[in-house]
């Protein structure tokens, strides 16, 4: 039985990820991001009370595995048909430039190539939880940009559990006769099981009309299934997390999906909570601030190349160019699943445990300013369609409605002071409206004396175009193609 102290730091655990859980969400921001924030204040970076990452590393493993039967059972492979082309050029592209160019740079740094292949697979796949909760912030979750988004990481979470096979098999001495024997096995297994379900539609699973009828049974036998496919993969050489996303998959695509995913639901926030919160113990502050500029810089470069990769993409696809823009910078950061990754990479060797620090600060920050760089994304679009290049409208678009106080707080400020500097020369002040203000009298009823209306500033005419008073309006970035 466990005693006061265990049970005390287990409150505080819960205690930390429920406060960042709800922070994150107040701000707009998903709650894994909380979770990840909580594990960095518990763990050695910060206060130190969870010192022993092994005590909660159990629970984390089958976080790991609720995490991918979570995703089997939300992929629709009907939903998915209707984009499953543009998704899988798209994702087959991803992982094909990202690994060449890691493989490229290999040379320079003289990387392994297993480390290169590794870097490249986290590079490519994008965060299924951050992106559709910005979709959602952005009103694009209904329309074809979302449809589009959605497909694209449907398609990535595919890819992973392949990625994580070729991993395993390059452990040691490389790929072997074997290895390349259960990746393709795995695919074909993925494949056979994806046209079943398209052609077969919706499964009746056995005894499941019978468990349907006792609730209390309906959460251990979600788990029941989902652990059982792992165990029978692991058994067979595969990977445990490998059979959680078949057995997900097919429950997903049963008549049972609702009833099952409203039970198992909670017990899946719990997992999913440990395995994020346990991601955010190997987070090393100390090593960031280190290598500040080293990490700054690979998160923008990567930030921006996936960017504009995927921009390139579905431009070549055909996709219109708001569309393109939108979801090329929706599907812009590091992926949760890159953790998953590393981690696999960590237990072949592919990496050491020098490396590992820093694919996970890259991911935990890529992570948490996504929906910042989405911002700042469609700012600077709507820059360029409309073709601005002067500093009062940059300042006013990348920083949005609160830069018009700054703004007018500038402009009184300084014709206040060019005022006073006018007077104590002993010399006329003429303002923007060509008023001077220490000029002689005018006579009231002449025309001289009528209030001038002052020009209107650098961009007050763009600012209010469309509605009266000062709001901003909406610029063609502001206008997604649905």
């Amino acid at each position: 039985m466990h005693g006061p102290h265990e049970l005390t730091g287990m409150a505080l655990t819960a205690l930390a990820a429920l406060a960042f859980g709800l922070a994150m969400t107040r701000i707009k921001q998903p709650a894994v991001v909380g979770y990840i924030l909580a594990g960095v204040a518990l763990g050695p970076s910060a206060f130190a009370l969870v010192t022993e990452r092994e005590s909660i590393a159990l629970l984390a493993e089958l976080g790991v595995l609720m995490l991918l039967f979570l995703v089997g059972m939300e992929l629709s492979v009907s939903t998915f048909k209707a984009v499953w082309r543009i998704a899988a050029i798209t994702t087959g592209t991803q992982i094909l430039v990202s690994v060449l160019a890691t493989y490229a740079l290999s040379f320079v740094f003289d990387w392994p190539i297993g480390l290169a292949i590794l870097l490249g697979f986290m590079f490519a796949v994008s965060s299924t939880a951050v992106a559709i909760k910005m979709l959602e912030d952005v009103g694009e979750a209904d329309t074809n940009v979302g449809r589009i988004t959605i497909g694209i990481l449907i398609a990535q979470d595919l890819a992973v559990v392949p990625m994580m096979l070729t991993l395993d098999a390059m452990a040691g001495a490389g790929i072997s006769a074997l290895g390349i024997g259960r990746i393709v096995l795995s695919l074909a297994v993925l494949g056979g099981l994806i046209w079943f379900l398209g052609r077969r539609g919706s499964l009746t699973l056995p005894l499941a009309s019978w468990i349907e009828q006792r609730r209390e049974l309906l959460p251990l036998a979600g788990l029941t299934f989902c652990f059982a496919a792992a165990a029978l993969t692991g058994l067979i050489g595969l990977s445990p997390a490998y059979g959680a996303f078949l057995a997900g998959m097919v429950i997903g695509n049963s008549r049972h999906r609702e009833t099952v995913l409203h039970q198992i639901e909670p017990i899946q926030s719990i997992l999913l909570m440990v395995f994020f919160l346990s991601v955010g113990l190997l987070l090393d502050l100390a090593y960031i601030w280190d290598n500040l500029g080293m990490v700054l810089l690979v998160l923008f470069v990567v930030t921006v190349a996936k960017t504009g990769l995927n921009i390139a993409i579905l431009s070549a696809l055909r996709e219109p160019g708001t569309r393109a823009f939108l979801t090329g910078a929706l599907l812009a950061q590091i992926g949760e699943f890159s953790f998953l990754l590393a981690a696999v990479g960590l237990s072949a060797g592919l990496i050491t445990t020098e490396d590992h620090p820093l694919l996970v600060a890259i991911t935990v920050l890529s992570l948490a300013t996504s929906p910042f760089w989405l911002a700042l994304a469609r700012r600077l679009h709507r820059m360029a369609l409309l073709g601005i290049t002067s500093g009062r409208e940059i300042m006013r678009i990348l920083s949005g409605n609160q830069a018009h106080l700054v703004l007018d707080a500038y402009d009184t400020t300084s014709r206040s002071l060019l005022r006073l500097a006018a007077r104590a020369r002993r010399r006329p002040f003429t303002d923007e409206s060509g008023a001077d203000e220490t000029g002689p009298e005018t006579d009231a009823d002449s025309p001289a004396s009528a209030p001038r209306r002052r020009a209107p500033r650098l961009g007050e005419s763009l600012m209010s175009s469309n509605q009266p008073g000062r709001a901003r309006p909406r610029g063609p970035g502001d206008h997604q193609d649905s």
